[in-house]
Protein backbone atom coordinates (compact mmCIF):
# COMPACT_ATOMS: atom_id res chain seq x y z
CA UNK A 1 0.00 0.00 0.00
CA UNK A 2 1.29 3.48 -0.86
CA UNK A 3 2.59 5.78 1.83
CA UNK A 4 0.16 8.33 3.11
CA UNK A 5 -2.85 6.07 2.66
CA UNK A 6 -3.55 6.32 6.38
CA UNK A 7 -3.85 2.55 6.77
CA UNK A 8 -1.60 0.71 9.23
CA UNK A 9 1.23 -1.29 7.72
CA UNK A 10 1.39 -4.55 9.66
CA UNK A 11 4.85 -5.65 10.78
CA UNK A 12 6.19 -8.92 9.41
CA UNK A 13 8.32 -10.16 12.27
CA UNK A 14 8.61 -10.21 16.04
CA UNK A 15 10.86 -7.16 16.17
CA UNK A 16 8.29 -5.17 14.20
CA UNK A 17 5.50 -6.16 16.55
CA UNK A 18 7.50 -5.16 19.61
CA UNK A 19 8.44 -1.86 18.00
CA UNK A 20 4.78 -1.20 17.23
CA UNK A 21 3.86 -1.93 20.85
CA UNK A 22 6.54 0.44 22.17
CA UNK A 23 5.52 3.21 19.76
CA UNK A 24 1.87 2.76 20.64
CA UNK A 25 2.72 2.96 24.35
CA UNK A 26 4.78 6.14 23.98
CA UNK A 27 2.64 8.01 21.49
CA UNK A 28 0.92 10.37 23.98
CA UNK A 29 2.16 13.93 24.36
CA UNK A 30 2.16 13.77 28.16
CA UNK A 31 4.39 11.81 30.53
CA UNK A 32 4.35 8.02 30.25
CA UNK A 33 1.50 6.48 32.28
CA UNK A 34 2.51 4.76 35.49
CA UNK A 35 -0.25 2.09 35.45
CA UNK A 36 0.53 -1.36 33.99
CA UNK A 37 -0.49 -2.33 30.46
CA UNK A 38 -4.26 -2.76 30.17
CA UNK A 39 -5.76 -6.19 29.65
CA UNK A 40 -7.13 -5.00 26.31
CA UNK A 41 -3.66 -4.02 25.10
CA UNK A 42 -2.16 -7.26 26.41
CA UNK A 43 -4.78 -9.24 24.50
CA UNK A 44 -4.11 -7.25 21.33
CA UNK A 45 -0.36 -7.80 21.64
CA UNK A 46 -0.76 -11.54 22.26
CA UNK A 47 -3.06 -11.89 19.26
CA UNK A 48 -0.74 -9.87 17.03
CA UNK A 49 2.28 -11.92 18.10
CA UNK A 50 0.39 -15.17 17.49
CA UNK A 51 -0.64 -14.05 13.99
CA UNK A 52 2.88 -13.02 13.06
CA UNK A 53 4.46 -16.19 14.42
CA UNK A 54 1.85 -18.31 12.64
CA UNK A 55 2.56 -16.46 9.38
CA UNK A 56 6.29 -17.04 9.74
CA UNK A 57 5.76 -20.70 10.57
CA UNK A 58 3.51 -21.10 7.53
CA UNK A 59 6.18 -19.61 5.26
CA UNK A 60 8.90 -21.81 6.75
CA UNK A 61 6.69 -24.85 6.15
CA UNK A 62 6.17 -23.76 2.56
CA UNK A 63 9.93 -23.49 2.10
CA UNK A 64 10.44 -26.95 3.59
CA UNK A 65 7.88 -28.40 1.19
CA UNK A 66 9.59 -26.70 -1.75
CA UNK A 67 12.94 -28.12 -0.68
CA UNK A 68 11.47 -31.60 -0.46
CA UNK A 69 10.38 -31.20 -4.09
CA UNK A 70 13.87 -30.13 -5.11
CA UNK A 71 15.53 -32.98 -3.22
CA UNK A 72 13.16 -35.53 -4.74
CA UNK A 73 13.84 -34.12 -8.19
CA UNK A 74 17.62 -34.37 -7.91
CA UNK A 75 17.46 -37.85 -6.36
CA UNK A 76 15.20 -39.27 -9.05
CA UNK A 77 16.51 -37.38 -12.05
CA UNK A 78 18.40 -40.36 -13.49
CA UNK A 79 15.49 -42.77 -12.89
CA UNK A 80 12.63 -40.80 -14.42
CA UNK A 81 10.59 -42.17 -17.29
CA UNK A 82 10.40 -39.86 -20.26
CA UNK A 83 6.64 -39.24 -19.89
CA UNK A 84 7.11 -38.06 -16.28
CA UNK A 85 9.93 -35.62 -16.93
CA UNK A 86 7.78 -32.70 -18.08
CA UNK A 87 5.48 -32.91 -15.05
CA UNK A 88 8.43 -33.08 -12.67
CA UNK A 89 10.16 -30.17 -14.37
CA UNK A 90 7.05 -28.00 -13.94
CA UNK A 91 6.82 -28.96 -10.26
CA UNK A 92 10.47 -28.11 -9.69
CA UNK A 93 10.18 -24.79 -11.50
CA UNK A 94 7.11 -23.94 -9.41
CA UNK A 95 9.00 -24.72 -6.21
CA UNK A 96 11.90 -22.45 -7.22
CA UNK A 97 9.53 -19.65 -8.18
CA UNK A 98 7.71 -19.85 -4.85
CA UNK A 99 11.01 -19.84 -2.97
CA UNK A 100 12.11 -16.72 -4.88
CA UNK A 101 8.89 -14.98 -3.93
CA UNK A 102 9.14 -16.00 -0.27
CA UNK A 103 12.79 -14.98 -0.05
CA UNK A 104 12.05 -11.39 -0.95
CA UNK A 105 11.50 -11.31 2.82
CA UNK A 106 15.04 -11.20 4.23
CA UNK A 107 14.07 -13.34 7.23
CA UNK A 108 13.00 -16.10 4.87
CA UNK A 109 16.23 -15.80 2.89
CA UNK A 110 18.17 -16.39 6.08
CA UNK A 111 15.93 -19.31 7.03
CA UNK A 112 16.43 -20.89 3.61
CA UNK A 113 20.17 -20.68 4.12
CA UNK A 114 19.87 -22.41 7.52
CA UNK A 115 17.61 -25.10 6.03
CA UNK A 116 20.27 -25.99 3.45
CA UNK A 117 18.28 -24.59 0.54
CA UNK A 118 21.11 -22.46 -0.81
CA UNK A 119 23.49 -25.42 -0.81
CA UNK A 120 20.96 -27.49 -2.73
CA UNK A 121 20.37 -24.67 -5.20
CA UNK A 122 24.10 -24.22 -5.89
CA UNK A 123 25.14 -27.87 -5.95
CA UNK A 124 22.19 -29.30 -7.89
CA UNK A 125 19.84 -26.78 -9.48
CA UNK A 126 22.43 -24.53 -11.14
CA UNK A 127 23.80 -27.56 -13.01
CA UNK A 128 20.42 -29.16 -13.83
CA UNK A 129 19.93 -30.43 -17.38
CA UNK A 130 16.85 -28.21 -17.86
CA UNK A 131 17.52 -24.54 -18.59
CA UNK A 132 14.24 -23.51 -16.96
CA UNK A 133 15.46 -24.92 -13.67
CA UNK A 134 18.92 -23.38 -14.00
CA UNK A 135 17.65 -19.85 -14.57
CA UNK A 136 15.09 -20.09 -11.77
CA UNK A 137 17.86 -21.28 -9.45
CA UNK A 138 19.96 -18.24 -10.39
CA UNK A 139 16.92 -16.02 -9.82
CA UNK A 140 16.47 -17.54 -6.35
CA UNK A 141 20.11 -16.88 -5.44
CA UNK A 142 19.73 -13.27 -6.55
CA UNK A 143 16.56 -12.85 -4.46
CA UNK A 144 18.34 -14.21 -1.38
CA UNK A 145 21.59 -12.30 -1.85
CA UNK A 146 20.20 -8.88 -2.68
CA UNK A 147 20.87 -6.48 0.23
CA UNK A 148 21.74 -9.43 2.49
CA UNK A 149 25.46 -9.45 3.44
CA UNK A 150 25.12 -12.62 5.51
CA UNK A 151 23.82 -14.58 2.52
CA UNK A 152 26.30 -12.92 0.16
CA UNK A 153 29.26 -14.06 2.28
CA UNK A 154 27.80 -17.55 2.61
CA UNK A 155 27.44 -17.91 -1.17
CA UNK A 156 30.87 -16.44 -1.86
CA UNK A 157 32.49 -18.94 0.47
CA UNK A 158 30.67 -21.71 -1.41
CA UNK A 159 32.34 -20.68 -4.68
CA UNK A 160 29.00 -19.63 -6.15
CA UNK A 161 30.37 -16.59 -7.99
CA UNK A 162 32.71 -18.73 -10.10
CA UNK A 163 29.80 -21.00 -11.10
CA UNK A 164 27.63 -18.02 -12.05
CA UNK A 165 30.38 -16.46 -14.17
CA UNK A 166 30.78 -19.76 -16.02
CA UNK A 167 27.05 -19.80 -16.72
CA UNK A 168 27.23 -16.27 -18.17
CA UNK A 169 30.07 -17.33 -20.44
CA UNK A 170 29.04 -20.83 -21.47
CA UNK A 171 25.38 -21.67 -20.85
CA UNK A 172 23.44 -22.26 -24.09
CA UNK A 173 20.21 -20.84 -22.62
CA UNK A 174 20.05 -17.01 -22.95
CA UNK A 175 17.77 -16.56 -19.93
CA UNK A 176 20.19 -18.53 -17.76
CA UNK A 177 22.94 -16.10 -18.76
CA UNK A 178 20.81 -13.07 -17.90
CA UNK A 179 19.65 -14.42 -14.51
CA UNK A 180 23.19 -15.55 -13.63
CA UNK A 181 24.40 -12.01 -14.37
CA UNK A 182 21.67 -10.66 -12.09
CA UNK A 183 22.88 -12.93 -9.30
CA UNK A 184 26.50 -11.84 -9.92
CA UNK A 185 25.41 -8.22 -9.62
CA UNK A 186 23.77 -8.97 -6.26
CA UNK A 187 27.02 -10.54 -5.04
CA UNK A 188 29.51 -7.86 -6.15
CA UNK A 189 27.83 -4.45 -5.99
CA UNK A 190 28.68 -2.73 -2.71
CA UNK A 191 30.29 -5.99 -1.55
CA UNK A 192 34.07 -5.74 -1.15
CA UNK A 193 34.70 -9.47 -0.80
CA UNK A 194 32.45 -10.18 -3.77
CA UNK A 195 34.35 -7.68 -5.89
CA UNK A 196 37.68 -9.29 -4.94
CA UNK A 197 36.40 -12.71 -6.00
CA UNK A 198 34.96 -11.19 -9.18
CA UNK A 199 38.34 -9.70 -10.07
CA UNK A 200 40.18 -12.94 -9.28
CA UNK A 201 37.99 -14.74 -11.83
CA UNK A 202 38.55 -12.12 -14.56
CA UNK A 203 34.99 -10.86 -14.20
CA UNK A 204 35.55 -7.76 -16.33
CA UNK A 205 36.37 -10.00 -19.30
CA UNK A 206 33.12 -11.89 -18.72
CA UNK A 207 31.22 -8.58 -18.85
CA UNK A 208 33.06 -7.61 -22.02
CA UNK A 209 32.05 -10.86 -23.69
CA UNK A 210 28.50 -10.30 -22.43
CA UNK A 211 28.41 -6.98 -24.28
CA UNK A 212 29.30 -8.83 -27.48
CA UNK A 213 26.51 -11.38 -27.03
CA UNK A 214 23.57 -11.91 -29.39
CA UNK A 215 21.21 -11.34 -26.46
CA UNK A 216 20.04 -7.73 -26.16
CA UNK A 217 19.24 -8.18 -22.45
CA UNK A 218 22.65 -9.65 -21.70
CA UNK A 219 24.42 -6.88 -23.61
CA UNK A 220 22.48 -4.19 -21.75
CA UNK A 221 22.89 -5.68 -18.29
CA UNK A 222 26.60 -6.42 -18.84
CA UNK A 223 27.26 -2.83 -19.92
CA UNK A 224 25.24 -1.45 -17.01
CA UNK A 225 27.11 -3.54 -14.43
CA UNK A 226 30.47 -2.59 -15.94
CA UNK A 227 29.50 1.09 -15.77
CA UNK A 228 28.34 0.74 -12.19
CA UNK A 229 31.50 -1.05 -11.03
CA UNK A 230 33.90 1.37 -12.69
CA UNK A 231 31.95 4.38 -11.42
CA UNK A 232 32.10 3.04 -7.87
CA UNK A 233 35.69 1.72 -8.13
CA UNK A 234 37.78 3.96 -10.42
CA UNK A 235 40.91 2.40 -8.92
CA UNK A 236 40.36 -0.56 -11.26
CA UNK A 237 40.53 1.51 -14.45
CA UNK A 238 44.18 0.68 -15.16
CA UNK A 239 43.47 -3.04 -14.96
CA UNK A 240 40.56 -2.67 -17.37
CA UNK A 241 42.60 -0.50 -19.76
CA UNK A 242 45.40 -3.06 -19.80
CA UNK A 243 42.87 -5.56 -21.19
CA UNK A 244 42.39 -3.39 -24.28
CA UNK A 245 38.93 -2.39 -23.07
CA UNK A 246 38.81 0.89 -25.00
CA UNK A 247 39.41 -0.86 -28.32
CA UNK A 248 36.74 -3.46 -27.55
CA UNK A 249 34.20 -0.86 -26.43
CA UNK A 250 34.68 1.20 -29.59
CA UNK A 251 34.17 -1.98 -31.61
CA UNK A 252 30.89 -2.51 -29.75
CA UNK A 253 29.83 1.06 -30.58
CA UNK A 254 30.30 0.29 -34.27
CA UNK A 255 27.65 -2.44 -34.08
CA UNK A 256 24.07 -1.46 -35.09
CA UNK A 257 22.88 1.23 -32.71
CA UNK A 258 21.15 0.02 -29.57
CA UNK A 259 19.99 1.51 -26.29
CA UNK A 260 22.81 -0.22 -24.41
CA UNK A 261 25.34 1.97 -26.27
CA UNK A 262 24.49 4.63 -23.70
CA UNK A 263 26.11 2.48 -21.00
CA UNK A 264 29.10 1.72 -23.26
CA UNK A 265 29.72 5.43 -23.76
CA UNK A 266 29.34 5.91 -20.02
CA UNK A 267 32.09 3.34 -19.42
CA UNK A 268 34.37 5.17 -21.84
CA UNK A 269 33.71 8.41 -19.95
CA UNK A 270 34.75 6.67 -16.72
CA UNK A 271 37.95 5.44 -18.37
CA UNK A 272 39.04 8.92 -19.54
CA UNK A 273 38.04 10.91 -16.45
CA UNK A 274 41.36 12.17 -15.10
CA UNK A 275 43.15 9.21 -16.67
CA UNK A 276 45.86 9.98 -19.23
CA UNK A 277 46.10 6.41 -20.43
CA UNK A 278 42.38 6.25 -21.11
CA UNK A 279 42.53 9.49 -23.09
CA UNK A 280 45.55 8.23 -25.04
CA UNK A 281 43.80 4.97 -25.92
CA UNK A 282 40.73 6.83 -27.16
CA UNK A 283 42.86 9.08 -29.36
CA UNK A 284 44.39 6.15 -31.25
CA UNK A 285 43.81 7.13 -34.91
CA UNK A 286 43.19 3.49 -35.82
CA UNK A 287 39.97 3.54 -33.77
CA UNK A 288 38.42 6.51 -35.59
CA UNK A 289 36.59 7.39 -32.40
CA UNK A 290 36.48 11.15 -33.03
CA UNK A 291 34.53 10.77 -36.27
CA UNK A 292 32.32 8.10 -34.73
CA UNK A 293 31.38 10.44 -31.88
CA UNK A 294 30.65 13.33 -34.25
CA UNK A 295 28.40 11.13 -36.37
CA UNK A 296 26.62 9.67 -33.34
CA UNK A 297 26.05 13.10 -31.79
CA UNK A 298 24.45 14.34 -35.02
CA UNK A 299 22.11 11.32 -35.01
CA UNK A 300 21.09 11.85 -31.39
CA UNK A 301 20.50 15.61 -31.40
CA UNK A 302 16.84 16.49 -31.00
CA UNK A 303 15.87 13.06 -29.67
CA UNK A 304 14.54 13.59 -26.17
CA UNK A 305 14.97 9.94 -25.19
CA UNK A 306 18.68 10.04 -26.13
CA UNK A 307 19.85 13.06 -24.16
CA UNK A 308 22.00 11.07 -21.71
CA UNK A 309 23.73 9.20 -24.52
CA UNK A 310 24.31 12.53 -26.29
CA UNK A 311 25.80 13.95 -23.08
CA UNK A 312 28.25 11.04 -22.93
CA UNK A 313 29.25 11.67 -26.55
CA UNK A 314 29.93 15.32 -25.83
CA UNK A 315 31.84 14.44 -22.67
CA UNK A 316 34.15 12.11 -24.62
CA UNK A 317 34.65 14.68 -27.37
CA UNK A 318 35.59 17.33 -24.83
CA UNK A 319 37.93 15.05 -22.87
CA UNK A 320 39.75 13.54 -25.82
CA UNK A 321 39.51 15.68 -28.94
CA UNK A 322 38.49 19.29 -28.27
CA UNK A 323 41.99 20.68 -27.73
CA UNK A 324 43.23 18.71 -30.75
CA UNK A 325 40.64 20.45 -32.91
CA UNK A 326 41.71 23.81 -31.48
CA UNK A 327 45.37 23.04 -32.19
CA UNK A 328 44.54 22.13 -35.79
CA UNK A 329 42.71 25.42 -36.20
CA UNK A 330 45.73 27.39 -34.94
CA UNK A 331 48.03 25.50 -37.33
CA UNK A 332 45.89 26.55 -40.22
Amino acid sequence: MAEGSGQRQHPRNLQGILRMAVEAGSASDGPAPQQPMSEERKAWLREALADICKGQQDEVEQMKQCLSVLRRTTAQESQEHEEEEEEEEEETEGALELLSELCENLDNARDLMVLGGLDLCVSQCLSHAQGGIRWRAAQLLASCAQNMPEVQCYLLHRGTLSTLLQLIDCDPHPTVKVKALYAVSCLVREQEEGLRVFLSHDGFSVLMRGMQSDSEKLRTKSAFLLLNLLSAHPEHRDAVLSMGMVQQLVSVLRSPHSSFHEHVLGVLCCLVDGCDRGVSDCRDPALGLEELLKHRAMELKGKEESQEELAYCECLQAACFRHLSADNGMDR
